[in-house]
């Protein structure tokens, strides 16, 4: 009989960072991308869509592996996705996300109208026009492949959150690179930097980096490369984790042509 390989081990985001191949195929980026503009996507701005979505996806599972951990435990339930995002703020994306998820009922706030009475939450559309919250299983093959990777594993109900903070992040990702090529430049993003209480404070993203994502170049119906990284700067929080992701993106796309 012969000796199956041994499963390598996976450390954390840094091993994740340089895997070969995405989790998350450039087709599906781009069926993603097709549901919010009809502007074409260039391969690489598809390889980097895919890169950014993989880091930011990491970094989440990398902290609820953490939060697992703490209790003694192997398997990710919601309640590490919650302590995970409670303890680095740069996690809070995919935030469309959290109405639809019992996860996060209560999290986020009790809306009143004018006279005080609780507004009910929304129901969910019946309606056949795609959205990122009905096209979240279509992650679900990317999302185990990248919990694989990290040497995890994860209830039903937390690989459903993943899915669904997976298609939000990247629809939004979509909306802010095709605003981007229409407008010819970033009109907003985030120069916060978090910094944890007794961790050294990241490298400054410098201002000339967004200046040059800022600028646009090339044609008015095509996303590429740079408009996915321009609208990584406006979605992702200015610290480690948006620096990490355009990296991990630029370098992703070294070697993908432009078409």
């Amino acid at each position: 009989m012969t000796a199956q390989p041994a499963r390598p081990e996976r450390s954390g985001p840094e091993t994740a960072s340089v895997m070969d191949v995405s989790p998350f195929k450039p087709s599906l980026v781009k069926a993603v991308f097709r549901d919010v503009t009809p502007m074409h996507v260039s391969r690489s701005a598809a390889w980097a869509a895919a890169s950014v979505t993989r880091t930011v996806l990491t970094e989440i599972i990398d902290g609820a592996r953490r939060a697992a951990a703490a209790e003694a435990r192997k398997k990710l339930i919601p309640g590490d996705l919650l302590s995970a995002i409670d303890r680095n703020l740069e996690l809070e994306v995919g935030a469309k996300w959290y109405d639809h998820s019992p996860t996060f009922q209560g999290l986020t706030g009790v809306l009143y109208d004018a006279e005080g009475v609780i507004v009910p939450s929304r129901k969910r559309s019946r309606s056949r026009k795609p959205s990122a919250v009905v096209g979240a299983h279509r992650f679900e093959a990317g999302v185990k492949k990248l919990l694989w990777s990290q040497g995890a594993t994860a209830v039903p109900a937390m690989v459903r959150d993943l899915n669904g903070i997976a298609s939000v992040f990247l629809t939004d990702l979509a909306r802010d690179a095709a605003m981007v090529v229409r407008e010819g430049e970033v009109k907003r993003f985030g120069t916060v930097t978090l910094v944890m209480s007794g961790e050294p404070a990241p490298p400054p993203f410098l201002k000339d980096s967004l200046r040059a994502l800022s600028a646009r170049r090339g044609d008015g119906r095509t996303i590429g490369r740079d408009d996915i990284l321009a609208a990584t700067t406006i979605q992702l929080f200015g610290g480690n984790l948006r620096q990490r992701a355009l990296t991990e993106a630029r370098e992703a796309t070294q070697n993908t042509s432009a078409g």
